[in-house]
């Protein structure tokens, strides 16, 4: 929490959102009215947070932490009854929104009165900072507790492994109810006393307008993607200028990495981590060092090992558990934490990734997704009698999800798809829907979803929009 104090009031810290920007001491001082107005010391209570992706997001971040709060960052991808579940599971009596959005709490907090009170005095709490939901082989998402020393010791890894400092801007279109966006990428670049330029989401064209005011892009293969089929003079203007461009949370196809070293003279840099962990591993900052679908090394810190084929992990950036979960501890009893990858390690000490242990957890554009909480949500239309839900490789979203579904009554796949945009997230939606009139299962009547995939992946694509 010192660390923060320090950064927010660091000058050269900036947030630039489409309304200005915000320099550090200004930062510090919104934050801690925030603070106030939420009721600092919170002492550890938790506070939801929903709202637009800008520099007011940032002061109720901060105002949570230096009030002594843990933060639950949501996003308003998920539909209504799914963001009740989760302030109810959190334990969220307090929640924070603009006025675009709102969220089932005791008490309800809009940005915009986040200024109506005199400086809280800070509050360092050494316990839990946030609470980030993930997907796990559940059928619904469980909360992961990062604590203040996970965050510090992530943030110092990025820094000092990735050179970020005060020179550096990076350009944030990435969701911030994640690792990836939050502590990756914002925090990593705040704590660095760096630059932020806030996109209130990702927008290929916006990207290759501003991307040359950038020093730094962290994506998802889905952005490159939809970079890729952008184009244009300005992005391949701009990527040769970046210090540094990185790829993360699924695989990046090789044609992909291709493209962008054709277009800025190195590939990305490919890294490894989830919510639980952190970035455990890295490709070199050096172009040179880096190999095409490979994640690298470990980071100080992060100790790994392989067993059986599955990828542990072990170090203080490991989070301290799972909140009320008790049963989905993934830990053994020496503290390594069971990743649920299967990998394999290069005689040089090159990693790369082969897949998950789960056929029930699967990467999307970057997300992650429990393929049984999709299977709940479409087996509550009345028309569905069973559905199994896997991923198909797919070079702009790293697997794409199918869903086969066997009907009970008369429905159309528009009707199915509706149903599945009205209760589950975006990202969550699969791609394909298919009716069969079977689903392939052993003597036990489980399916069989390797068997699934391989019947689906012969068929003719008909991806939905």
């Amino acid at each position: 929490m010192n660390r923060l104090e320090s950064v927010a009031r660091d000058d050269r810290v900036a947030v630039i959102d489409d309304r200005g920007e915000v320099r550090g001491s200004e930062l510090y001082v919104r934050a801690l009215r925030a603070a106030a107005v939420l009721g600092a010391p919170l002492d550890g209570r938790r506070v939801a947070l929903l709202a637009t992706q800008d520099a007011d997001w940032v002061v109720a971040f901060l105002g949570i932490l230096l009030g002594g709060g843990v933060a639950v960052p949501l996003t308003p991808a998920y539909p209504a009854e799914e963001l009740a579940w989760f302030v109810a599971d959190a334990g969220a009596e307090i929640a924070v929104c603009d006025d675009a959005y709102t969220l089932p709490s005791a008490r309800l907090v809009r940005t915009r009165d986040l200024a109506a009170a005199p400086p809280a005095t800070p509050t360092h709490a050494p316990g839990d900072a946030l609470l980030l939901y993930t997907s796990g082989t559940t059928a619904r998402p469980k909360g992961a507790r990062i604590t203040h020393a996970n965050l510090d010791v992530q943030t110092t890894l990025l820094r000092d492994n990735w050179g970020i400092s005060p020179d550096d801007r990076m350009l944030h279109a990435l969701p911030l109810h994640h690792l990836h966006g939050l502590i990756s990428a914002l925090l990593s670049t705040l704590f660095a006393g760096g630059a932020v330029r806030m996109l209130p989401r990702f927008d290929a064209a916006r990207v290759a307008a501003e991307l040359h005011r950038a020093t730094v892009w962290m994506a998802v293969p889905t952005m490159y993607h939809r970079l890729r089929d952008h184009g244009g003079a300005d992005l391949a203007a701009a990527a040769p200028r970046l210090r540094l461009a990185t790829s993360g949370s699924a695989a990046l196809p090789a044609s992909l990495a291709g493209w962008w070293r054709d277009l800025s003279g190195a590939i990305p840099l490919e890294r490894y981590g989830m919510t639980e962990i952190g970035i455990a591993l890295s490709n070199p900052l050096a172009p040179e060092g880096r190999r095409i679908g490979h994640v690298g090394f470990p980071l100080p810190t992060v100790e790994t090992r392989i067993d059986g084929g599955e990828l542990f992990v072990r170090g203080p950036a490991v989070f301290a558990g799972y909140h009320n979960r008790p049963e989905a501890q993934a830990f053994d009893d020496e503290g390594w934490f069971h990743t649920g990858d299967v990998a394999e390690v290069a005689p040089d000490g090159h990693h790369r990734l082969l897949g998950r242990t789960s056929v029930d957890i699967l990467k999307s554009g970057g997300e992650k997704i429990s393929a049984l909480h999709v299977e709940e949500a479409l087996r509550a239309h009345p028309a569905v009698s069973d559905v199994a839900v896997v991923g198909l490789p797919d070079e702009r979203w790293g697997e794409r999800l199918v869903a086969a579904i066997v009907a009970r009554a008369p429905v159309t796949i528009e009707d199915l798809r509706e149903h599945a945009r009205a209760h589950l997230a975006a990202h969550e939606v699969p791609k394909e829907l298919v009716l069969v009139d079977e689903l392939p299962r052993n003597p036990l009547g489980k399916v069989i979803k390797p068997e699934l995939r391989e019947r689906l992946s012969r068929r003719a694509p008909s991806a939905l929009p």
